[in-house]
C-alpha cells in the first residue's frame, strides 16, 4: 500500500453488491493508498455480520464498521473523512438522502455531509427498472444534484436490472466508482 491519500467513508445499504464491498471498493480502494471507514445501514449491517464480513473488514481496514450513533459524550471511532461513498444505495436510500430523512447511523452520517458540503459525497445508485421508473426517481436524482452529491447513475454507467433478477456476477464498478471519488477530491 502506497501513503495514505485520505479517508474515504464508504456507506453501504442492503443492495446487490454488499456482500462483496470488501473485494470491489475496500481493497481497490487499500490498494490506491486510501484509508477507508465503513457505516453500514441496519440491513447491510445484518447480511455482513452474518456472512463474517464485518469482521473481516474491520480487520483489513483497522475501523470498526459503524451501524449505530455513538452515546454522548464518546468520541467518533473514524477519523475526520475526505470524501464519502454511498455504495451499493438501494432505492430507499436515495430516496430518504433526497427527502431529508436520517432514521439510521448511515443515513444520518450521509445526511450530514451533504448537508454541510464540507467534503463531496459520491452516491451509486443499485436499483431495479421498476424503482428507476417510479414518478419520484427523477426527482430524488435531481435534489441530490442540486446539493452537490455526484451521482454515478444511467445506462451508460449501470444498466439497471428488471424487478427480480438477480444480480449474478455484476460486479461494483470499482474503477468508476474510485475515479470520481479522485476526481472530485483532487479538485477541492
Amino acid at each position: 500500500m502506497s501513503d495514505p491519500r485520505g479517508v474515504i467513508g464508504l456507506i453501504a445499504s442492503g443492495a446487490g453488491g454488499t456482500e462483496t464491498i470488501r473485494t470491489d471498493l475496500v481493497e481497490p480502494a487499500l490498494e490506491r493508498g486510501w484509508q477507508v471507514a465503513i457505516t453500514l445501514t441496519p440491513t447491510a449491517a445484518t447480511w455482513l455480520a452474518h456472512t463474517g464480513e464485518r469482521a473481516r473488514l474491520e480487520m483489513l481496514t483497522g475501523f470498526i464498521v459503524r451501524d449505530e450513533p455513538r452515546l454522548p459524550g464518546q468520541r467518533s471511532p473514524h477519523p475526520p473523512m475526505d470524501c464519502y461513498v454511498v455504495a451499493p444505495a438501494t432505492a430507499n436510500t436515495v430516496a430518504k438522502l433526497a427527502l431529508g430523512i436520517a432514521d439510521n447511523q448511515a443515513l444520518t452520517t450521509a445526511h450530514e455531509a451533504i448537508g454541510s458540503r464540507a467534503v463531496p459525497v459520491v452516491v451509486f445508485p443499485r436499483v431495479s427498472t421498476a424503482h428507476a421508473g417510479h414518478p419520484a426517481w427523477q426527482t430524488h436524482l435531481a435534489t441530490l444534484r442540486a446539493a452537490g452529491v455526484h451521482l454515478l447513475w444511467g445506462e451508460d454507467v449501470w444498466p439497471p436490472d428488471d424487478p427480480g433478477v438477480e444480480p449474478g456476477t455484476r460486479r461494483l464498478p470499482t474503477a468508476l466508482i474510485l475515479d470520481l471519488v479522485e476526481r472530485v477530491t483532487t479538485a477541492r
